[in-house]
């Protein structure tokens, strides 16, 4: 239902960032946002790249590195890798030509190509670059994994996506993957990256990096990529059952062209770094594949969030352009502006932000700290793509997610009692929708059709975000529409969480909500209803705990447990979550007519 709302603009003290062109450090690639979107076409995107030779098609990997060796610039450093002990590592966009071109046919010596599932599970390493790309070559369909995951959602991605291989490291294997052997008949291969025991490497189907993909020729020739063709698939929570998994095809690197360009101003010269973790979208669009089509060199760090690390690699490696997320950008805000000082970081001339909403008070932090503001912007697992940003040249109103970008039509709308869907004026609430299509949009929900249909009404995206438009044209993110928990950018599925802690003897049913976090977005809080014979306490809170943690991650896994003697439900038997989430929080408990039990105990 759509609201009207009579403020949309940031606090006084948080007043519009008005951009001076005269003080860019180069003119924006997008000078004029409102003329370049009555401008452009997609055709333009295209024309930017190559396609493959003898008009084979559009193949992402190629767009990234190969096509940049035809054009003199293989020597070119594209990825420089900061170890988390200290180590460093260069692979020019030659040596990544290389590499990735080995592991496609290391994936062929397997008998594995087109359409075949390729999962990835590591942290920031080199090789997870090298093969995302060399499955690309090969026509395979990616999918990364956060390395924070327990052993059941890795199990549950690798069921869905039909995992034929999967690389990852030692340790991971040996903790979270070993054991899933025997539920997995279908996954044939594991790549170790790493020195690995030979008790590892006997077991069937298991093959150490080094002597599988780094004796393959260096030379590949990618088989004719159709635009449509399946490339990556992405795994979203959602509300109840199993994760969505978003399909993506080879026609989104489009977007990624002109999101890097437009939306992240990279320049040949610029040094890049996006810190998100490879194993979630934007780590993948953002942290792999548009810095590469764009050309530019890409720091990758090992090493988790710590402020004094970072502002080392700001400097030393003299970063130009930097995607961070709202999570890492609070965490900074906490220490204040000491640990900046005496530092230089003059190189820094564009900083973005993404994975959940960015509150207006870090935008204005962002000047204060380092002399430029952060600019927020908006896109999905299901755009594949930025589509709303705060492009350089685009005056900030802090706590915005920006204007549409070129190609991208943007609205706030509401169905009608028919279902159609009507697009609303400024300052109202509705739900945000994109035109349909656009390069980078998902091309189905795995093995869920009806789901997928249900996104689009009368020929627009409807995103389950609520949002607002204002008079000059700038979105500003409500909240979700459904139930999702963001935490710390992940975005985390309540029954995925419910279903582990019902899996212990103790437990008879779980509510999971998000709690609001001034760092992280949301915390995961869990309602838990005992067994009979079961009796609450401290003690069985920590181990209700302890085995979440084990089962899903301690990045998914809830960090408070209340007990209940029974969780509201409907008559169908579903538990209420907004209902647990408007007491604990003291909100209107809205309609309780399909309630059928109860106890606020």
């Amino acid at each position: 239902m759509a609201s009207q709302t009579k403020d949309v603009a940031a606090p006084a003290h948080l007043a519009r960032i008005v951009k001076d062109p005269a003080a860019f450090v180069r003119p924006p690639h997008l000078a004029d946002p409102a003329a370049e979107r009555a401008r452009f076409r997609w055709d333009d995107a295209r024309a930017w790249l190559d396609g493959l030779p003898g008009g084979g098609g559009l193949n992402i990997a190629h767009e990234a590195v190969d096509r940049h060796l035809g054009h003199g610039r293989g020597g070119r450093t594209a990825i420089r890798w900061i170890g988390k002990s200290g180590g460093r590592r260069d692979l020019s966009y030659a040596d990544l030509a290389a590499a990735s071109s080995r592991f496609a046919n290391a994936l062929a010596s397997l008998g594995l190509g087109a359409g075949d599932g390729v999962f990835v599970l590591m942290g920031r390493l080199p090789e997870l670059h090298v093969a995302m790309l060399g499955a690309l070559k090969a026509r395979a369909v990616v999918t990364p994994l956060f390395s924070a995951f327990g052993p059941e959602p890795i199990a549950t991605r690798c069921e869905m996506g039909d995992a034929r291989l999967i690389v990852t490291t030692p340790e991971l294997y040996a903790r979270k993957l070993r054991a899933l052997r025997e539920r997995l008949p279908r996954l044939a291969h594991v790549v170790l990256v790493g020195e690995a025991p030979p008790a590892l490497l006997d077991e069937p189907g298991v093959h150490a990096w080094a002597a599988l993909v780094e004796s393959q020729p260096a030379q590949w020739t990618i088989p004719p990529t159709p635009p449509d063709a399946p490339s990556l698939l992405h795994f979203t929570s959602g509300t109840t059952g199993r994760p969505k998994g978003a399909q993506h095809v080879h026609e989104a690197v489009l977007a990624h062209a002109m999101t890097g360009r437009y939306a992240l101003d990279l320049h040949d010269d610029d040094v890049y770094w996006c810190t998100a973790d490879p194993g979630w979208v934007t780590g993948t669009s953002y942290g792999v594949i548009a810095p590469l089509v764009s050309g530019v060199t890409s720091i990758v760090v090992e090493a988790e969030f710590d402020a004094a690390t970072w502002y080392d690699v700001l400097e030393r490696e003299r970063v130009s352009v930097w995607y961070t997320a709202p999570t890492a950008i609070r965490m900074m805000m906490r220490l204040g502006t000491e640990p900046l000082a005496g530092r230089d970081l003059s190189a820094l001339r564009f900083m973005a932000s993404v994975g959940e909403p960015l509150n207006p008070e870090a935008v204005v932090w962002g000047q204060q700290a380092f002399g430029l503001p952060f600019h927020d912007n908006w896109w999905q697992t299901e755009t594949g793509g930025i589509m709303i940003a705060n492009v350089p040249a685009l005056d900030i109103k802090p706590g915005s997610m920006g204007q549409p970008l070129p190609g991208v039509t943007a609205a706030v709308v509401q169905r009608d009692a028919d279902g159609h869907v009507h697009r609303l004026g400024p300052g109202v609430d509705g739900e945000l929708a994109l035109k349909a299509p656009w390069p980078s949009m998902m091309r189905g929900y795995l093995h869920e059709e009806a789901r997928y249909a249900k996104c689009f009404v009368d020929g627009w995206y409807l995103s389950g975000d609520l949002a607002r438009c204002d008079e000059d044209g700038y979105f500003w993110f409500v909240g979700r529409a459904d139930d999702v928990i963001k935490s710390a950018g992940h975005l985390i599925g309540p029954f995925e969480v419910e279903s582990a802690l019902i899996e212990h003897p103790a437990v008879a049913e779980a509510g999971v909500i998000g709690i609001p976090d001034p760092t992280v977005g949301e915390v995961v809080k869990a309602f838990v209803a005992l067994k009979p014979g079961f009796e609450a306490s401290e003690a069985l809170e920590r181990e209700l705990l302890g085995h979440a943690r084990k089962r899903l991650g301690a990045a998914v896994a809830p960090k408070s447990i209340a007990f209940r003697g029974n969780l509201p439900k409907t008559r169908s038997g579903k538990i209420m979550r907004r209902l647990l989430k408007a007491r604990e929080l003291g909100l209107p408990e809205g309609d309780l007519s399909t309630l059928e039990s109860d106890d606020k105990q």
